[in-house]
């Protein structure tokens, strides 16, 4: 891998462009490792969130070659990610990253899963977790490595998809009417929650083309940004989940708030054009 990187002048589109290459550059090496590393038959080495939130060996080989990269590429930024943890940094940057973005996909042998690593400022908490109802998402990449699709996006510079044709620049569709969308969502890990989830569902489908979901929040957003579904939608995301795949959508031109208009966050991610986004989150709304 390449030598430490002078991000430039704080703010600027170098620091965007430089923080934007060495995301994409730790997210590859990540996924050659899970690809590569992909036994026939995964274990699952613990649970998280409930006995259905599952955490194999390699997501945590995967966030230790993250983490161990970024501190060798970026001393003195922060580190926050899906298996370790926080890791406070001096710089006022932290990256944020899920090793294995769908890790039940990886488990079961679907080829939806994804590396996600972005890179934040959070003015209102500087030196401490970084918080997306506060965070500025400077630079990301959502890399596919069973699609061989590598999305990523820097602030105020565009985002773009790179696979085998070449790298080409993203722009989101505006959007159709609402029983024209075909819309993503997904489903939390906790009961509960998948029940209201569930009821949700059952309202908007009769309203829409169609709904899908892969179980991968990344690969979600990136395909709002690249027009393959019209919208997303979920309950419950965490911030690695959708740090990276935030930027590519919006720096696509697509819109990205929570169910109220406000930042997304765990209580509610909609994604869309900006001609749907408002019919849709209107469709979402209670009652």
């Amino acid at each position: 891998m390449s030598a430490v990187v002078d991000g430039g002048a704080p703010g600027g589109p170098q620091e965007a462009a430089a923080l934007r290459a060495v995301a994409e550059q730790v997210a590859r090496a990540a996924g050659e490792l899970i690809s590569r590393g992909r036994p026939d038959r995964v274990e699952v080495a613990a649970t998280k969130s409930s006995p259905t939130d599952v955490v194999t060996a390699m997501d945590t080989a995967s966030e230790r070659l993250l983490r161990t990269e970024l501190a060798r590429l970026r001393p003195g930024d922060g580190f926050l990610g899906e298996e370790g943890g926080h890791e406070p940094g001096s710089s006022g940057l932290t990256w944020v990253v899920d090793p294995i973005d769908g890790t039940v996909n990886y488990l079961y042998g679907l080829r939806a899963y994804a590396v996600s690593v972005a890179c934040v400022r959070d003015d209102a908490h500087p030196l401490g977790r970084p918080d997306p109802a506060t965070w500025t998402v400077l630079a990301g990449c959502v890399h596919d490595p069973a699609g061989q699709e590598t999305w990523s996006a820097g602030r105020g510079l565009g985002a773009t998809l790179a696979d085998a044709r070449g790298t080409r620049r993203l722009s989101a569709p505006a959007g159709p009417a609402l029983g024209q969308a075909l819309v993503a969502t997904g489903f939390g890990y906790d009961a509960e929650r998948r029940a209201e989830q569930a009821r949700v569902l059952a309202g908007l489908l009769p309203r829409v083309r169609d709904l899908r979901r892969i179980g991968t929040a990344s690969l979600d957003l990136c395909s709002v940004a690249a027009g393959r579904v019209d919208a997303y939608y979920e309950r419950g995301l965490n911030p690695w989940d959708f740090a990276a795949g935030l930027l590519v959508a919006t720096e696509a031109g697509a819109v990205v708030t929570d169910f109220d208009g406000a930042a997304p966050g765990g209580h509610g991610l909609l994604a869309a054009g900006p001609a749907l986004h408002p019919v849709l989150r209107e469709a979402l709304a209670p009652g």
